[in-house]
């Protein structure tokens, strides 16, 4: 039940705080490219990483607080539904070469961003 409730914490507050970084970024970004969805996959992809050193190699954070960070809070943060749908609807609107540049760089930054954020995590004191 612990365990459930912090999945459930982890997720509300990683779902509010996607709502908000993504209007922010949209605010700010006029383009067609879902610029939100993107700051907020890259940004969950490098917190991922730093947590899951930070727990499994450093030791430092527990099981607990992997489990409220993971599965809830970047469970809540990041939005891979939103990202398939969002390059759908780019094709849907002929936008070939904003929906490849979407994909391409989501994947090379987001996973980036992950194994960024595993270093970090190990050079951390």
């Amino acid at each position: 039940m612990t365990h459930s409730l912090l999945v459930a914490a982890g997720g509300m507050l990683g779902s509010l705080a996607r709502y908000w970084l993504t209007l922010f970024v949209q605010r700010y970004d006029g383009s067609s490219f879902p610029s939100g969805t993107f700051a907020v996959n890259v940004l969950g992809s490098f917190i991922i990483g730093l947590v899951m050193v930070l727990s499994l190699e450093r030791e430092v954070l527990s099981h607990e607080g992997r489990v409220f960070l993971t599965i809830g809070f970047c469970g809540g943060f990041t939005t891979m539904s939103a990202f398939s749908f969002e390059t759908l609807a780019l094709l849907r609107a002929g936008e070939l070469g904003v929906a490849a540049a979407y994909v391409g760089l989501s994947l090379v930054l987001c996973v980036g961003a992950a194994s960024l954020g595993w270093v970090v995590g190990r050079t951390m004191a």
